[in-house]
């Protein structure tokens, strides 16, 4: 999943992608800011807002020359753990693995794979089509259309 840090070694992979996340969550808030400037840093968590800062850090990261393969890898496990939970805390689902993949699911046949669009934002770039603002705002359109299918009674959903 990623590196372990002390103590993590028995955790679950659901333990393990919320620590990520929750440690993205203290990285990126800036609970020091002045009160007077845009609370935009202060209100860094599971939104839309956020989602379009990670986006600009990852942007700025694949320019970075000294950026290694592993470092890279770290970075995809963990702000790919903070995407899947920021989709989870909008949308009902659960981590599940598939075909070697971890993904948040929203039933047995319909799922998305945040660490699959992180890494590649970060090999093709916003530029190359590749961006998770985009990919948050899809999983609305496409969890209304479970949610009809679902209605509707559609044998597929």
């Amino acid at each position: 999943m990623r590196r372990q840090r002390d103590g993590e070694e028995d955790m679950t992979d659901e333990e393990k992608i919320r620590a990520n996340a929750e440690l993205v969550n203290e990285q990126f808030s800036a609970p020091n800011i002045d009160p007077s400037e845009d609370d935009y840093a202060r209100r860094f968590g599971y939104n839309y807002l956020s989602v379009l800062r990670i986006e600009q850090f990852i942007e700025g990261q694949r320019t970075n020359p000294g950026r290694t393969p592993q470092a890279t890898e770290n970075l995809v496990e963990v702000l790919g753990s903070w995407l899947g939970e920021c989709i989870l805390s909008i949308y009902p689902g659960a981590w599940r693995w598939k075909d070697n993949q971890l993904g948040v699911f929203f039933d047995d046949n319909n799922a998305v794979f945040p660490f699959e669009k992180v890494r590649k934002q970060f090999e093709q770039g916003v530029e190359g089509g590749e961006s998770i603002l985009d990919f948050f705002r899809t999983v609305n359109i496409f969890y209304k259309r479970i949610q009809r299918e679902a209605e509707a009674g559609d044998p597929e959903s």
